[in-house]
This record gives C-alpha cells, structure tokens and sequence, in this order.
C-alpha cells in the first residue's frame, strides 16, 4: 500500500539522507539490515546519499501477535466427562507492519509513503532476517515511481 503528496514534483528529489533515530520497533541490528537494503536499493535507483539531502528516509516495524491456527487436538473423556485442547505447531507466527517514509527536507512534511504487512516467524536466523528485509524492502520501493507520480500533479 503506498500514498504520496500529488502536489509533489518527485523528479525534483533526487539525494537522501535517514533520520538518526530511524528503526522505530527495530533492534539495532534489524536496524543496520534495513539502512544496508535501504541504501542498496536507493542506489539501483540512482538516489544518492549525501549529508544536506532532498528528503530525509524514516522506516518503523509494528509487530503483533498472530494466532497460530495449526493445532493437534487431544482429547480424553470418561463416562460423560471430557477434556480437549490443541498444541500449537510450526511455531509462533507475527504480524509485521513495515512502514517507509520519504520527508521533504525543506518543509518535514511526508511526501510518499509504502506500507507492507506481512507474516513472519517468530523465531529466525540473522541471515533469515536479511533476507526477509532485502525482500520487503525492494517490494515496497518498487511500488515507487515519481514518474507516474509527478505525472499527477
């Protein structure tokens, strides 16, 4: 899901920079993983980082419980009483809500925005998690075009 200002000129926003208390929801490490992805991508779209920029990257995760809906059932009765539950498996699933930002620098107002929601496991590897971000990340800005975008004005 994206939205933008469409009284915008986006090819007039050419560099970058990321706010310094960027991640919001975010350890330290997941943050490096996504400024990493976030720089590598920006670069392939030919923005370019620089301390004075034209708008200014913010990113947050929101992550949430989400029931686990896979479960062995087990029961056991005796002559009209009875006892049931489930064991939950494939361990416990999250929602993440992943939010990106572009900031005017002159006014610091939000000037596009792409939100993915998306399950993830509870439980995974560093390199699992570098994936996942370089994955998310490429498919939220590929729903940036300021081409289509400033068309609109």
């Amino acid at each position: 899901m994206t939205d933008f200002d469409n009284t915008i000129n986006f090819s007039d926003f050419k560099t970058y920079s990321f706010y310094e208390d960027v991640g919001q929801g975010l350890n330290e490490l997941d943050v490096n993983r996504v400024t990493s992805a976030l720089k590598l991508e920006m670069k392939q779209r030919t923005f370019q980082e620089v301390e004075n920029p034209d708008f200014f990257i913010n990113f947050t995760s929101k992550i949430s419980e989400n029931p686990n809906k896979n479960l062995i059932g087990i029961g056991l009765g005796n002559d009209g009483f009875g006892l049931s539950g489930g064991i939950p498996i494939g361990g416990k699933k999250l929602n993440e809500e992943f939010v990106i930002e572009f900031v005017n620098a002159k006014t610091d107002q939000v000037i596009w925005e792409g939100i993915l929601n998306s399950t993830i496991k509870e439980k995974r590897t560093p390199e699992q998690k570098k994936l996942h971000f370089n994955e998310i990340i490429k498919k939220i800005l590929d729903t940036y075009s300021p081409k289509n975008n400033s068309s609109k004005n």
